[in-house]
């Protein structure tokens, strides 16, 4: 494998996550070129300091790429045209992808010398702005240590090597469509203690100092929900989306969990309430809109 270790790397996607994760590597002294289809995407980057380009040809054989592209499918058709000229080391996708996609991009990299890693990232924008980053890492061991300095760069080594290709992107499903179980239960329980009379802010910040708390009680409601900001800048529709493959990803494999199976259910739900671009947490406006400032969807969703 090539153990180059020039500080070159190529940030494919450049939206919310890609752009901070790319000002990122960039802040920390690599030497940085975003990809980017989107003018606007590309601009942004470009205010950073950040090289961009819009031929994805121009950075084939980079020595390291990150990846943060909407689904599996793009990554199937990015991998090789990376892998096109000599050069890559190592190529990290934070994608929230498919196991089986990681496995055969793992495999067309090493036949070609290089790594991948499938490191799906926690941590929102924020995370991904302040090189904070969690990281759920499928990988060979020999795969991991070639991608190990753009992960620390990224985590600040807050990573976990699962196992091998795909298990990283399995876990980080589950991770997923957990919090969209959380958002669902925190939502209706809230509704519960305002049909009480007891203020839903003061109900979330006392259970989330028991043994019901979570992250979603102590601060997704709070921030982005009974403040009615929600702005955390994840979509409903990849939060649905994520629920769902979670779903799908069990069940091939023969597994049949009936609790994640009707959260799923609940999100495309709100999916079709509220449309795509809706932020994540306004799953909260069909679960529970008595405790929202904007209460129920009530028109027809901006697909």
């Amino acid at each position: 494998m090539n153990t180059s270790t020039h500080r070159r790397v190529a940030v494919i996607g450049l939206g919310a996550m890609g752009g901070a994760m790319a000002a990122t590597l960039h802040r920390a002294g690599w030497d940085v070129t975003g990809f980017d289809p989107s003018d606007s995407a590309r601009a942004a980057a470009s205010e950073a300091g950040i090289a961009t380009t819009a031929d994805l040809a121009d950075v084939a054989g980079t020595a390291y790429a990150v990846l943060s592209l909407p689904a599996a499918s793009m990554v199937e058709t990015t991998v090789p045209q990376l892998l096109a000229a000599p050069g890559t080391v190592a190529i990290i996708d934070t994608t929230t992808s498919e196991p089986g996609t990681s496995k055969h991009m793992a495999e067309l990299a090493e036949a070609q010398g290089a790594a991948f890693v499938d490191a799906p990232v926690s941590g929102g924008r924020d995370g991904a702005a302040t090189g904070s980053l969690s990281a759920f890492v499928g990988a060979t061991d020999g795969a991991l240590k070639a991608a190990e300095p753009v992960l620390l760069a990224l985590t600040g080594g807050k990573y976990s090597h699962i196992g091998g290709p795909g298990s990283g992107n399995v876990v980080k499903l589950l991770n997923n469509v957990l919090a969209a179980a959380n958002l669902v239960s925190v939502g209706e329980a809230l509704g519960v203690a305002k049909a009480y009379g007891i203020d839903p802010a003061t109900a979330a910040a006392s259970i989330s100092e028991a043994s019901g708390g979570s992250k979603v009680s102590a601060n997704m409601y709070p921030n982005w929900v009974l403040s009615g900001t929600h702005n955390s800048g994840f979509s409903l529709g990849l939060m649905a989306r994520d629920a769902a493959l979670a779903v799908e990803v069990a069940a091939q494999i023969g597994e049949k969990p009936a609790l994640l199976a009707a959260v799923a259910g609940q999100w495309q739900e709100a999916l079709a309430a509220l449309g795509p671009r809706a932020d994540f947490t306004e799953i909260a406006r069909t679960v529970a809109p008595a405790i929202t400032p904007a209460g129920a969807p009530s028109t027809s969703p901006d697909n």
